[in-house]
């Protein structure tokens, strides 16, 4: 699982579950093209799935052969009190 933010964070994350990344310019929509970079640069990008809301950066990553769970479907696998 990798997680992407717009920069940095203020804090330091470390994890053995996730691998931590953030755009290097922080700008509008950079996680957005962050994400569609690693996608890009995977060799296997039908086997990425890629949590988001965002319909542009769906269609973005769709059309790289990544699939899309929408962030509330997502919340309730991964938390089902959510429900």
């Amino acid at each position: 699982v990798t997680v992407v933010f717009e920069r940095p964070p203020s804090t330091a994350i470390t994890s053995t579950a996730i691998e931590i990344a953030h755009a290097p310019k922080a700008a509008a929509n950079s996680a957005d093209d962050e994400i569609v970079r690693l996608v890009h640069a995977d060799s296997r990008p039908d086997e990425i799935r890629v949590v988001t809301s965002d319909r542009a950066l769906t269609d973005r990553v769709r059309s790289l052969g990544a699939s899309v769970f929408g962030a509330q479907r997502f919340r309730e696998l991964v938390d089902p009190r959510d429900r």
